[in-house]
């Protein structure tokens, strides 16, 4: 006998045919680069925390509290001094939108980040105050959590979050915390298809613009995992390529983060990706925010009001 709670998950989606729609100017295929930037917000005795933050070069080693771990904050501080900043100018080469998914914190502590977000009209997600679990808060500490991380955004950006991703797993409860507040057009801690789609929250659709632990530079980090910088680029153009071939509109995520994708050799992936992609025929380059308004906008629910954003 099946459990109600489990008949109650999605594990159909849109069946064997996906449905049918369009991007702006006809793409067949839209990448969303998203730069995750987290530096400064990680868990730390800094912070008062019980742990020092792992997922440094090395994730499983560090010095344990109550002593600070430097060799592990260098790795972050090398995020926000030079990787971020290489990433940067790969992007602003290549003319392409950029979502930067950014703990709230970080942000506040190098603000030269936001003023790049300004100047080259990239937009933001939402993720998180601070870089740390959600799912072991009770549902009114994930409420002050993102109330602080709104009003930083707010002071750092000038501009809240219309899409939030928690850093690393939601908790069941975020989904509803964000439709609570009530100023979120969608979330992207689902990965559960290639194209958005809504999910049910509170009697009501939300939409979920879904994020990829495929194309992702944290596998840098994880055994089995990406071993060269090569392994990623074999990947994203391995990717692309055959969601070309398919020849349905669909779209692809790509994200990197700082500290990890901003080392020169990784970075030197993500270049030649991008070169790959600009030169493939039907592929264009979105921002997530985008994506979430064009989508609410064309293709709603009955029940979701269009956006307003």
């Amino acid at each position: 006998m099946i459990p109600d709670r489990v008949r109650q998950r999605d594990l159909v989606g849109y069946g064997r045919t996906p449905p049918t729609f369009s991007w702006p100017d006809g793409a067949k295929v839209v990448v969303n680069f998203v730069l995750v930037y987290e530096e400064g917000s990680e868990a730390s005795v800094l912070w008062g925390d019980e742990r020092n933050e792992g997922w440094g070069e090395y994730a499983d080693a560090g010095v344990h509290p109550p002593r600070r771990d430097p060799g592990t904050e260098a790795h972050y501080e090398y995020g926000s001094r030079a990787g971020v900043w290489r990433l940067a100018r790969i992007f602003d080469e290549a003319a392409v939108p950029v979502t930067v998914s950014a703990a709230a914190v970080a942000l506040e502590l190098n603000p030269e980040v936001p003023a790049w977000m300004h100047e080259h009209g990239h937009d933001l997600l939402g993720h998180g105050w601070r870089w740390i679990p959600l799912w072991d808060m009770s549902r009114d500490e994930e409420r002050e959590h993102l109330r602080r991380a709104i009003a930083s955004y707010e002071k750092t950006l000038g501009y809240r979050p219309i899409g939030w991703n928690c850093p690393s797993w939601p908790s069941e409860a975020t989904r509803e915390l964000l439709v609570e507040d009530g100023g979120f057009l969608y979330d992207s801690d689902g990965c559960a298809d290639d194209v958005p789609y809504y999910a049910p929250c509170n009697g009501r659709p939300f939409l979920v613009v879904p994020y990829s632990k495929t194309y992702n530079d944290s596998r840098f980090l994880m055994n089995p995992g990406f071993a060269s910088p090569r392994d990623f680029l074999d990947t994203l153009v391995m990717g692309l390529d055959e969601l070309v071939h398919e020849g349905r509109t669909t779209m692809m995520t790509v994200a990197v983060h700082a500290r990890w994708s901003g080392q020169a050799a990784r970075a030197a992936a993500l270049r030649a990706f991008l070169d790959h992609a600009r030169r493939t025929p039907d592929v264009s380059f979105m921002r997530r925010g985008d994506i979430a308004r064009w989508w609410l906008e064309r293709y709603p629910p009955r029940d979701v009001p269009r956006a307003t954003v």
